[in-house]
């Protein structure tokens, strides 16, 4: 083995006749510059502030050195940025770009960090919805904590639309220890969680941890009756329908949309006589299909009602549909009128729509750690399963407040955090600033001043007239923090040839084209 004369300088292969050392010897430097970006966004949607809100804390005042507001703003933006561990906060906790970023740069102590560690962060994790111990002062206020996802999607309009699909479906949190509330699942085949989730469009309504050893549509009922209360104290004349698949087809959630004006389309399980009724239709399309050579589908529909289960007579669709594999029939059943809806765009533009869901759900756990619960506590996985909600929430929003005029609009978060979140910065502290200075090599100059830019002015802006006059009153957004963005001299930074729209001449791309669909 090659032995370096000087210990602490790298030799790497040459190139074109120069050596190539490295050295860990260039002063403070973080690989996390696009961590004010997502501290600004936040600033426009004031997400950890309230947040923050929800969570008492009991400890005394005069000794505590991390705040809540401190704690809960490294768990999200830490998760945010790719740091789903908390040991990861031992480190970072020394960073001073971190420390602008949660906006805490000198402890009160100074045999402390000015940031928290993973010690201090487990006792947050580990805080519960009633009661305190000794180790653990911080309580939790899980109703607010539901309550505060609605108000962001709320927030997040300027009007109210005309109408909004949520879907909900269920997934598998595979669980690889003895975690509370552990169970077998038979159809996914390992032990696991059982978490529903809620989306409206790109929105993230509701995350709740359940136990594997239910029905997936345990509890619905009560998470989709909240959510409308909520959205129609503020929406009172936006029509509202829900979307999932066959496990949601139950009387009890039919049965409370039909009482409360809610339209929904539920994917509907075969059986033997609705496999007899589309028979026929099945046969006629696969003797075309014989014929021509081709896939065929047709649909068809009738009013149908189960022996037992069902407490009235319902709108079923079926999709008598054959390929050259074979056949391949399906159902759904609706409370939205032929009229207003005709069985072909029901099934194809309305109800098969819901896949996208399934693209938010993979984002939220692959790529935002909603999936690390390996605490064996339940409660705790539940508030870990929260703080990558709220990081997907701040992504969302920093999607479509500061990329929607970039090739980043509709990005995975693992691109934005590759490209904008990744960004290399000498960071100076002075007793009037801190300085960030940018890479003048760095590849997306453009698409970060433009974000930059975009989210600013959206945190300029008052709040939307959709807040109600508690939200303006309690939850202030806080005014942008004064920070110098840098750009090493040797290169002149390039702009964007257009100006950036602001939040409040924009409209959320998935709800307001859903609704103009529909």
């Amino acid at each position: 083995m090659h032995t370096q004369c000087n210990p602490q300088q790298l030799e790497f292969a040459g190139v074109e006749h120069r050596r190539v050392v490295a050295a860990f010897d260039a002063g403070t430097v973080s690989s996390d510059g696009g961590a004010l970006l997502l501290a600004r966004t936040d600033q426009a949607i004031g997400l950890i502030d309230r947040l923050a809100q929800c969570f008492r804390d009991h400890r005394v005042a005069d000794l505590v050195e991390h705040s809540v507001r401190t704690l809960v703003g490294q768990r999200v933006l830490g998760i945010a940025a790719g740091y789903e561990d908390l040991n990861d906060h031992d480190a970072l906790r020394k960073d001073p770009l971190w420390g602008a970023a949660i906006g805490k740069l000198t402890p009160k102590r100074r045999d402390c960090a000015a940031l928290a560690g993973k010690s201090t962060l487990n006792r947050l994790e580990w805080a519960r919805a009633s009661g305190t111990t000794r180790y653990q002062r911080i309580e939790i206020d899980t109703a607010a904590i539901e309550r505060l996802f609605v108000a962001l999607f709320l927030e997040a309009h300027t009007a109210a639309p005309e109408e909004i699909v949520l879907d909900l479906d269920a997934t598998d949190d595979p669980l690889h220890g003895n975690q509370e509330g552990r169970f077998f699942h038979g159809y996914y085949d390992h032990y696991c969680y059982l978490p529903l989730y809620i989306f409206c469009g790109r929105h993230l309504l509701s995350a709740t941890l359940r136990p594997a050893n239910i029905d997936g549509a345990a509890g619905a009922k009560e998470e989709v009756e909240r959510l409308v209360a909520q959205i129609r104290e503020r929406w009172p004349e936006t029509r509202i329908i829900l979307r999932a698949d066959s496990g949601f087809a139950r009387e009890a959630l039919m049965g409370w949309c039909e009482g409360h004006h809610v339209e929904y389309v539920f994917g509907l399980a075969r059986n033997q006589r609705l496999e007899a009724w589309l028979a026929p239709t099945l046969a006629r399309v696969g003797e075309r299909v014989t014929a021509e050579g081709r896939a065929g589908r047709e649909f068809a529909e009738q009013s149908y009602r189960t022996r037992d289960s069902w407490s009235r007579a319902r709108r079923v669709i079926g999709k008598a549909e054959v390929t050259l594999l074979g056949s391949n029939p399906r159902f759904v059943v609706t409370s939205l009128s032929v009229t207003a809806w005709e069985a072909r765009a029901l099934y194809e533009d309305l109800y098969c729509a819901r896949g996208e869901m399934e693209n938010r759900i993979k984002e939220a756990q692959l790529e935002l750690f909603a999936d690390r619960t390996s605490s064996h506590a339940f409660h705790t996985n539940q508030l870990r399963l929260w703080f990558s909600s709220f990081a997907y929430t701040l992504i969302e929003a920093l999607r479509r407040l500061g990329l929607q005029e970039t090739q980043f609009a509709r990005a995975s978060t693992n691109r934005i955090r590759l490209c904008l979140l990744k960004v290399g910065a000498v960071i100076t502290v002075s007793v009037r600033r801190v300085k960030v200075a940018l890479s003048s090599a760095y590849a997306w100059q453009a698409e970060f001043l433009t974000a930059f830019e975009s989210v600013s002015a959206a945190a300029r802006e008052p709040p939307p007239t959709t807040r109600g006059p508690a939200a303006r009153q309690d939850n202030p957004i806080p005014p942008p923090r004064r920070w110098r963005w840098g750009i090493a001299k040797n290169q002149a930074p390039h702009r964007a040839t257009t100006p950036p729209t602001s939040r409040r001449a924009r409209s959320h791309p998935s709800t307001h084209q859903t609704a103009a669909k529909l």
